[in-house]
């Protein structure tokens, strides 16, 4: 869903509905699904700004995931609708960090934000590498920027 409507600063969000194995006995998502939200909604941003994860591959280049964070606003329980809001915020040499922000809705309450660092390796030799221009190219045609520090 590339066109957020919802007057918030990311372009992008992916819809997921809470299922109840996601929730623990306090009956609200359990903390380590966030990340895994997170991780579903970068590939489909990935896929939507027209540069996948297949993309990469074929271009020689794979992403190692090297740090991650979130930060929790709230709460979501079974049967909630999350709108999983994903961008590339940054790209540098070799890494690029993908920014998160989760809102429940219809309400658009912030539930968590968070990141994931990438780092861009070549396949062969798994050592850092440039981050592909494709990718790089993708990020500002969607975000309408350079995606750079």
């Amino acid at each position: 869903m590339p066109n957020n409507r919802e007057n918030h600063p990311y372009r992008f969000y992916h819809p997921i509905r809470v299922r109840y194995v996601e929730v623990d006995s306090q009956q609200h998502v359990y903390f380590g699904h966030y990340l895994t939200y997170f991780d579903v909604a970068l590939i489909e941003y990935m896929n939507t700004i027209g540069f996948d994860y297949q993309d990469m591959m074929a271009s020689g280049i794979d992403m190692f995931y090297v740090a991650s964070e979130c930060q929790h606003k709230g709460r979501a329980c079974f049967n909630d609708l999350l709108h999983i809001h994903a961008r590339i915020g940054a790209i540098g040499n070799s890494s690029f960090t993908f920014e998160f922000a989760i809102t429940k809705q219809p309400d658009n309450e912030l539930v968590a934000t968070g990141k994931i660092t990438a780092v861009a390796v070549d396949i062969q030799t798994k050592k850092p590498v440039r981050a592909p221009n494709g990718l790089r190219e993708a990020v500002a045609r969607f975000e309408g920027n350079t995606g750079q520090e």
